[in-house]
């Protein structure tokens, strides 16, 4: 795997002359062959023609599966296929899945993730309203391996339009999954790729965006999000790098941000993920039972922060740890 790319990956324009479709819905692809053809389905359901949209699923080598067999036999020569000649890593992938789009929204969706019918119609409908917006999302549901309800994210405000102080609020912390938003080409042109880490790569990138460009909102539910221990988000939680990953995230958002709000948001991320890893390390033991991925949680955690509640917290999961021995 090439390395994490340490500055945002230049994003060139599209040549000119070049007859553009409105969408591009561009799927970046690595081992996640079991949940590939429900999300080329979610999409393929509900897809214009190919004036209006190209779809394209760009593989970073992955070993699981034949993707491009796969991405035939369900797209049926709707669906466009890109394979890495070498795993570059997800950052490098994302990099190339907005240079190699044509269209005018970018919709960056993972091979394990889904949207529901109506989500690229609603997207269309907030930038025709509000046509200053960098970034349009909608309110997204959590799954699981087999797509049942982990939870609902709660709504950001409870009707759709532009969403105010929206950099204060997400520099805080992250409100945003990939599935549910969709951001305008000439943004990435503008600020960038994703860089930095491989966890909450995406947090900072919206925050980069929300300092140059307003968000547009529905608390409508039209895309979800699967939470399953093979991703990239499970591996980084189970050896703890989530949360350093997260630190490091919070120092990159800090030059986006007000200067004197700077210090104040900080500590509040701070807090707030301190909180999370406790939480992460209570739901670790409950599926695992695996003490020591506990204690880098938590050890994670009074790193970030440290408080009585905090310190109160870590007593009561070390007690269930003993109580369950």
């Amino acid at each position: 795997m090439l390395p994490t790319p340490s500055s945002p990956p230049v994003i060139h324009k599209v040549t000119p002359g070049y007859q553009r479709p409105l969408w591009s819905v561009m799927i970046p692809v690595y081992n996640c062959g079991p949940f590939l053809k429900e999300t080329l389905e979610s999409v393929l359901v509900q897809a214009p023609d190919t004036e209006n949209m190209e779809i394209e699923v760009v593989d970073d080598a992955s070993m699981d599966i034949d993707v491009q067999a796969l991405v035939n036999e369900i797209g049926k020569g709707r669906i466009k296929y890109f394979r890495q000649e070498q795993n570059v890593g997800s950052l490098r992938n994302f990099a190339t899945c907005i240079n190699r789009s044509r269209g005018i929204y970018i919709h960056l969706l993972h091979g394990d993730d889904k949207v529901k019918e109506g989500y690229y119609k609603k997207i269309e409908q907030l930038f025709e309203k509000y046509p200053d917006a960098g970034a349009a999302f909608t309110r997204f549901r959590c799954i699981n391996e087999v797509g049942s309800k982990i939870y609902e994210k709660t709504p950001e405000m409870y009707r759709e339009g532009i969403l105010p102080n929206w950099l204060l609020k997400i520099g805080e912390h992250q409100r945003i999954q990939y599935a549910a938003i969709t951001v305008k080409r000439e943004v990435y042109e503008k600020l960038g790729a994703f860089y930095g880490i491989t966890y909450a790569e995406d947090w900072e990138m919206w925050v980069r965006i929300a300092s140059n460009y307003s968000f547009a909102y529905t608390p409508e539910i039209l895309a979800e999000y699967r939470k399953h221990q093979e991703s990239i988000t499970g591996s980084k939680i189970i050896n703890g790098e989530n949360i350093s990953d997260l630190l490091k995230a919070m120092m990159l958002i800090q030059k986006h941000l007000p200067q004197d709000q700077k210090k104040k948001i900080l500590k509040r991320s701070r807090k707030y993920y301190a909180a999370y890893a406790l939480k992460t390390a209570k739901s670790l033991w409950d599926r695992l039972h695996d003490k020591d991925i506990v204690h880098t949680q938590v050890k994670q955690a009074l790193h970030l922060y440290q408080s009585p509640k905090l310190y109160l917290m870590v007593l009561k999961l070390y007690l269930l740890l003993k109580l369950e021995r």
